[in-house]
């Protein structure tokens, strides 16, 4: 693959977005080096399937109600032929028949390029920021079992049971990560830690043209700064590296550092970033 980079140009979110691709800039080079950065950015939309979704002139509009926004917003990634206030139009009525907030995920690729300027003046305003991360995996990770945690692949049922209750999401939440999971056409390692027992710690894993995404990792509050975290993403990394996968990549809040923290340990680097815009007080 040709490597292909995001856009250059004025991050909307301001000076923390644009040093958190700044800090990780030279590492990114080395990290994403032979990959089509777009390439990723279909592979992760590969990565969540739902089948509450409608293509519009090139659009992706998912509708999924649950936590991920990734579900339920916008992804304006592919061609675009129409008048763009026609589109925006359309797309808040989707959403507003769902009873969805209207966000748009505003990637470096997003078609039209015009779209950030056409929403900004409509009054939508940029929050989330979200680092995309890759990893070149080159050999297996490090084991980093812990002597009383257990890992385990549950069946997608409990999985989504044990999510649900690390991230605080609802039954609707739940269900509709569940329904996900099962949409996926994608092979998937979804692994959970548990302490004496009781679930501490969550993540998945999927791979696709080589490629690994790493999504769902959660960690309870209590068990936070043990390890627990890195065994689980180790455990992850090297089925994926078992079955080929030659890259690896996630997407991070850019303000949770003890999530960079362990990232970076593991070699990942920021490739490029995204955000969401949404209307005043549309942003959950």
């Amino acid at each position: 693959m040709s490597a292909a980079g995001p856009p250059q140009g004025d991050h909307p979110l301001g000076g923390a977005a644009r040093s958190a691709v700044r800090g990780g800039h030279a590492s990114a080079r080395r990290a994403d080096e032979g990959l089509d950065l777009r390439r990723v950015e279909e592979v992760s939309l590969n990565a969540l399937q739902t089948q509450r979704q409608l293509f519009y002139d090139g659009w992706l509009l998912r509708v999924s109600p649950g936590k991920a926004r990734r579900g339920r917003s916008v992804n304006a990634h592919f061609g675009s032929t129409l008048p763009l206030a026609q589109k925006v139009r359309h797309c808040e009525r989707i959403y507003e028949q769902r009873h969805l907030p209207v966000l748009f995920r505003m990637t470096p690729f997003v078609q039209p390029p015009g779209l950030p300027a056409a929403l900004a003046a409509e009054g939508y305003e940029a929050f989330d920021p979200t680092l995309v991360q890759v990893v070149r995996l080159d050999r297996p990770p490090e084991s980093r079992m812990l002597p009383d945690v257990d890992i385990a692949q549950p069946p997608p049922a409990e999985f989504a049971d044990v999510l649900a209750d690390l991230q605080g999401s609802t039954i609707d939440q739940r269900d509709a990560y569940f329904e996900r999971m099962g949409a996926i056409p994608l092979p998937m390692r979804a692994l959970v830690a548990r302490v004496d027992g009781r679930p501490v710690a969550a993540g998945t894993a999927m791979l696709d043209d080589g490629m690994a995404g790493v999504f769902s990792m959660a960690t309870a509050s209590a068990q936070r700064g043990r390890g627990i975290a890195s065994a689980l993403l180790a455990g992850l990394l090297a089925w994926a590296w078992e079955r080929g996968a030659a890259h690896a990549y996630l997407q991070v809040d850019a303000a949770n550092a003890p999530a960079l923290a362990v990232y970076r340990k593991f070699g990942f680097a920021t490739a490029y970033t995204y955000h969401y815009c949404g209307r005043p007080g549309e942003r959950e």
